[in-house]
């Protein structure tokens, strides 16, 4: 297959810095999710100003600086689906963003989990393809190894439920057949989306 065709050159003949510039004042962290009601939630809450935006064809995302105990932070919605979400993401590592904390949304694969339950991801099935261009092949890459202690210590220190569990993520919602899905929880997934894979790969 041609995503078996991995290339370990960093630069490419087409590069992020090219696209954007260093913004000042750009926080070093970002917080990002995939909901529009959280993040206005957010921008209400932390009283966010904008500061910038990712642009594309079909519009721009505007990012914004909000402050929390004292650290500053940037805040924007990903776009949706692992290409596009994965270009947001390096235009704005060129814009000055140094690590990201993203809250992605998913469906759920396993019963138990109840509704808006917390999921910490500690692999993902890399059915996309965004994922290959960042690392050589492989069905699954591990997820979280280096903060998932920090993750449970955080949200048991404010007594909230979680669930730990392997990630589908896939470039076809409407293509999650019951054959698939069936085959995916015997690989013991427990919930699908469409870009932890390929955000993984990028980190």
């Amino acid at each position: 297959m041609i995503l078996t065709d991995y290339d370990e050159t960093y630069e490419s003949t087409f590069n992020p810095y090219e696209v954007e510039n260093k913004v000042d004042g750009m926080p070093k962290i970002g917080i990002t999710c995939f909901s529009k009601v959280l993040l206005d939630y957010l921008i209400e809450t932390f009283h966010g100003v904008e500061i910038s935006v990712t642009g594309a064809a079909n519009g721009n995302v505007p990012v914004y600086k909000i402050t929390y105990k004292d650290n500053e932070y940037a805040l924007f919605m990903s776009r949706v689906g692992a290409p596009a979400c994965i270009v947001q993401y390096e235009e704005l590592f060129a814009q000055g963003i140094e690590k990201l904390i993203v809250f992605g949304t998913c469906g759920v694969l396993d019963s138990s989990i109840e509704d808006l339950g917390i999921i910490i991801p500690n692999s993902a099935i890399r059915d996309e393809g965004t994922s290959y261009h960042y690392i050589l092949g492989s069905d699954e890459i591990e997820c979280n190894k280096k903060y998932t202690d920090k993750f449970i210590e955080v949200l048991k220190e404010h007594n909230f439920s979680f669930t730990i569990g392997k990630v589908w993520t896939t470039d076809a919602p409407y293509r999650e057949t019951r054959n698939k899905v069936l085959k995916r929880k015997t690989q013991g997934c427990v919930c699908v989306d469409m870009e932890c894979s390929a955000i993984t790969a990028l980190a």
